[in-house]
């Protein structure tokens, strides 16, 4: 019988018959396609992860994430936030530069060379769409106004990025939201802030507020809340991590906790979550270690915390009320659903370290100096107000004598206060001598850009672009409150002046 497997070749040898050859590619060519799809199947290395991955991992997913520094979610490359040019009006979104990457700085620094730029708005990363805006007039206070693009510049995982400088006046919110928790529904919030721009102004806060832009009573926010601002007894010189519960700003408890000693960091975390019976309050250094934990227990028993009667608006830098005598520095931040474990917390906070926030977070604002009478320039009451007039005045810390120079890139720069985060300014654009100089809303005026001029090290003399005159005191004058005006340059003490 014949052997159709088996072949006896001419060298002896055994061979495969045809049939058998043809059997053995067809179960090659099968096995080849079954190890591709096998292969294309196989779990691939898992994307970055930031700090709301981990919160819905834990089953508290984001219900807002904020930040002009960097993705909040390992898979997101869209939008972080809107610059506005005072030039021309234009915007620009400003991304990343990788899907769950560092914010696309180089871009901003483009499309805001030789003009002010300003945060027109900040892009909630999750779904729900609740960007924040410029905050609207409230109960304690006139429409706010956006901070400057370029005040903050941070470094983060190596590379640079634009935070948000929060300055008195300053402050941003939404009061139609989508997914943010209400009434006494748990949730949760952090944001990374500094301590090396704090106040006790009300309020800095991040998180949860009323919907009308008025106190409507206890237990009708949910905010975190850093600064100097004491409202209980406080243990330590701050600044703290409070929760905002609306009329009180809480260390625990019922306002008083000697366990909340404060966190004087150069970059902080701070948390607070909450539910129908208890909340939290959590503080750690953003650059490196673990969390602790302020608080964990019930809420304060005076009345109207319990039940809770969360509104829903988010705010940013202001109060519930648009209090907005605060200042603060704004990296990032978000708020749950839900009110998050502790080890979903720990692993936020191991992300934020790993993320590498490092740089120079303190402010660029200092004294402006004069020369003749070593006194300061200062913004006189109301020193909030656009039209306010400037003078000089014994030099004595207060933040309405503290001034950044922001360079255009076109040989000028606009000198911000950060008091009021408005721009010094020659009234009317006065060409003339003695035109007055006042602080003024920010914009594109040649009248607020001055060149800066060495004269003697460290002193310069600034010179307005629009008039070609210098700043001047009056009279050479020496006493307080002594008008601050141009006039042509004569070289002498009385135009020269120095940061300090």
């Amino acid at each position: 019988m014949r052997n159709h497997c088996v072949q006896l070749g001419l060298n002896g040898h055994r061979s495969l018959s045809r049939h058998a050859v043809g059997t053995i590619n067809r179960f090659l060519v099968l096995l080849a396609v079954m190890v591709f799809f096998s292969v294309g199947m196989l779990p691939k290395a898992s994307a970055a992860t930031s700090t709301c991955d981990i919160y819905a991992t834990g089953g508290t997913p984001c219900s807002a994430a904020h930040s002009t520094v960097r993705a909040l979610f390992g898979a997101y490359n869209g939008k972080l936030y809107q610059v506005k040019r005072a030039s021309d009006g234009a915007t620009m979104d400003i991304g990343t530069l990788t899907a769950g990457g560092i914010a696309n700085a180089a871009a901003q620094d483009t499309f805001c060379a030789g003009s002010v730029c300003t945060i027109a708005t900040i892009y909630d990363q999750t779904a729900n769409g609740n960007h924040l805006t410029v905050a609207p007039a409230g109960g304690n206070g006139s429409a706010d106004i956006t901070g400057s693009a370029t005040a903050l510049k941070v470094t983060i995982g190596g590379k640079s990025a634009y935070a948000v400088y929060i300055s008195a006046g300053v402050g941003y919110r939404r009061n139609n939201t989508t997914g943010i928790a209400t009434g006494s529904a748990s949730e949760g919030a952090y944001m990374v802030t500094s301590a090396t721009h704090v106040n006790n102004g009300c309020c800095f806060d991040y998180g949860n507020a009323e919907t009308n832009n008025n106190d409507t009573g206890n237990g009708h926010m949910n905010a975190v809340y850093f600064g100097t601002l004491c409202w209980f007894a406080c243990t330590g010189s701050g600044p703290w991590v409070m929760a905002d519960l609306e009329n009180g700003l809480f260390l625990g408890g019922n306002g008083s906790n000697t366990n909340n000693t404060g966190r004087n960091t150069t970059f902080v975390t701070a948390m607070i979550k909450q539910d129908a019976t208890t909340y939290s309050i959590r503080d750690g250094d953003a650059q490196t270690g673990a969390l602790k934990t302020d608080y964990a227990g019930p809420l304060p028993t005076t009345s109207g915390y319990v039940p809770f009667h969360k509104e829903g608006a988010i705010i940013l830098g202001i109060g519930g009320d648009n209090s907005k005598g605060a200042v603060g520095n704004f990296y990032e931040g978000a708020m749950t659903a839900g009110k998050p474990s502790d080890a979903t917390e720990n692993a936020v906070q191991a992300n934020i370290v790993a993320a590498g926030y490092s740089g120079n977070a303190l402010s660029s604002y200092k004294k402006l100096v004069n020369q003749n009478s070593s006194k300061c320039v200062d913004v006189q009451q109301p020193n909030t107000s656009a039209g306010s007039n400037v003078d000089l005045y014994g030099c004595n810390g207060f933040a309405w004598q503290n001034w950044q120079m922001v360079d255009l890139g076109n040989g000028y720069s606009s000198i911000y206060s950060e008091n009021s985060g408005m721009c010094l300014d020659v009234s009317g654009s006065s060409t003339a001598n003695g035109g007055n100089v006042i602080q003024n809303t920010c914009g594109s005026s040649t009248s607020q850009q001055w060149q800066v001029t060495t004269t003697a090290a460290p002193w310069f003399r600034l010179t307005s672009r629009n008039s070609g005159k210098v700043l001047d005191v009056a009279n050479c004058g020496t006493a307080d409150t002594t008008n601050i005006q141009q006039w042509d340059w004569l070289n002498n003490a009385c135009q020269q002046w120095k940061l300090q």
